[in-house]
């Protein structure tokens, strides 16, 4: 019997991590996103008799992993222990301990483990499977640290109720699982009259121009993050019509909406691009610069000003201006990391482009951040303090990878097999800084490139 015990000191005491397991979302925040794994079925909570099925793919392998909760002493510790699965046996015991010093804790995992085959199936195995759990904790005592700490900064204030558009995407789905952990309630906003689970939503249908306005009564702050993709297809004019209107459309139903709603959401929290600055080479970027040209900067001064009718009502309007958002769950890295897991990858056009990227943590975080404090409005750039070119990005994600990046891509091959799509959004860049971000109080987790990427891939 193998067994591997990973340990780390929180900020907040036994009792308070404890609280944050068992709310909904604690399972999301804790899959690293490197890894494929989706929930099939649940049955209870973390209380003994709480059931899971998990679906898991390594590679072209898919497998199932069914796991039982046992052992439950509120505060104190649970057990999840395999029902049917990879190992031949799996005891995995999350314990809440007193840290050294008062108002803190010690989060202790300590998992006992063998792979089928005995001694064979040690020798094959036994290093990936010692390899995976270091990874796998390191990457979850970092996310709940960071987690617990946000969330102890609002612990005097009233949970929030929070709606949210586009709650099934990358950043949605990522920031209802923020919520939720800290005791807070996302209704989703759906095509639907309930969830997907059966669950609380509220209707609307943006290409009608119906949004259930007594749902939204209660509701503290509306995010809203729907719009047609931008990129992985050819920009034709039917696209580019779709990419606009989705977008306008859409945030001037919601803004008319909340404005007309007596007891409706006091905020309104959109999702906004910088791509609204156009393609400035190296000219440095904050929050006052002025509009550039093209089709997105066109784009986004239309999808901003949409937000009008809601801040001319007294409404809060935030408008978070994303950068590319790096996670290998979603957006444009998994497709970076396939050139380069490849060996096919390097620079693009001349590489001195910038690119203003930010972790996913931060992107949720600046949203979470934007909700909780009412002081936030207007614009704020959701990219991180140090943008690099593009030349610099390629060359740190080949050294996270360890792969090489000796094949450039010719501007004209980028336009030519993507036209005026790759020519915005990989050929131009932008210098963006978020000064009005830093200056609201928001802390990056994440201010390096390579540190994000290295967490976001579990690479040491």
């Amino acid at each position: 019997m193998h067994t591997s015990t990973f340990r780390s000191t929180l900020p907040v005491p036994p009792t308070e991590a404890f609280a944050w397991h068992e709310r909904p979302g604690a399972f999301e925040r804790l899959t690293p996103p490197w890894e494929e794994v989706r929930v099939i079925s649940r049955e209870g909570g973390i209380e003994d008799g709480g059931r899971v099925v998990l679906k898991l793919k390594r590679g072209p392998i898919g497998f199932t992993w069914e796991l039982r909760h046992l052992d439950y002493l509120p505060g104190e510790q649970f057990v999840d222990e395999q029902v049917h699965g990879p190992f031949a046996h799996y005891r995995h015991a999350h314990r809440f301990l007193p840290g050294e010093t008062p108002g803190t804790s010690v989060m202790e995992d300590e998992v006992r483990w063998d792979l089928p085959m005995g001694v064979a199936g040690d020798l094959v195995g036994g290093p990936t499977v010692t390899r995976d759990l270091a990874r796998l904790f390191a990457f979850r005592h970092e996310r709940l640290a960071a987690d617990l700490d946000l969330h102890a900064r609002h612990r005097e204030e009233p949970r929030r109720t929070v709606a949210i558009t586009g709650a099934s995407g990358l950043i949605g789905s990522t920031l209802a699982a923020l919520l939720t952990t800290g005791g807070h309630t996302v209704l989703p906003l759906t095509r639907r009259r309930e969830g997907a689970d059966g669950s609380r939503a509220i209707f609307w249908d943006p290409d009608r121009g119906e949004v259930d306005a007594d749902s939204l009564k209660g509701v503290d702050a509306l995010v809203h993050l729907a719009g047609e993709p931008i990129s992985a297809v050819r920009w034709t004019e039917e696209k580019k019509r779709a990419i606009r209107e989705s977008r306008v459309k859409g945030t001037e139903l919601l803004a008319r909406t909340v404005a007309q709603t007596s007891g409706g959401p006091e905020s309104l929290i959109m999702a906004s691009a910088v791509g609204f600055y156009g393609g400035r080479k190296d000219e440095s970027l904050d929050e006052t610069s002025g509009p550039g040209k093209g089709f997105l900067a066109e784009t986004v001064t239309a999808w901003e000003g949409a937000a009008r009718r809601a801040e001319g009502a007294g409404i809060r309007v935030a408008k978070i201006r994303f950068g590319l958002v790096l996670s290998p769950r979603g957006g444009a890295l998994p497709t970076m990391l396939w050139a380069f897991k490849a060996g096919v990858a390097g620079r693009i056009g001349s590489g001195r482009q910038y690119v203003p990227w930010i972790d996913l943590d931060d992107a949720v975080g600046i949203l979470f951040h934007a909700i909780m404090n009412r002081d936030v409005r207007g614009v704020l750039n959701g990219t991180a303090p140090n943008p690099v070119t593009n030349a610099t990005f390629t060359d740190i994600l080949g050294r996270v990878l360890h792969r090489p990046t000796v094949i450039p891509v010719p501007s004209l091959a980028v336009r030519g097999m993507l036209g005026e799509m790759g020519d915005e959004l990989l050929l131009k860049g932008q210098r963006a800084r978020p000064v009005r971000t830093l200056d609201s109080g928001y802390r990056f987790r994440f201010e390096n490139l390579e540190d994000s990427l290295r967490y976001q891939l579990g690479r040491e």
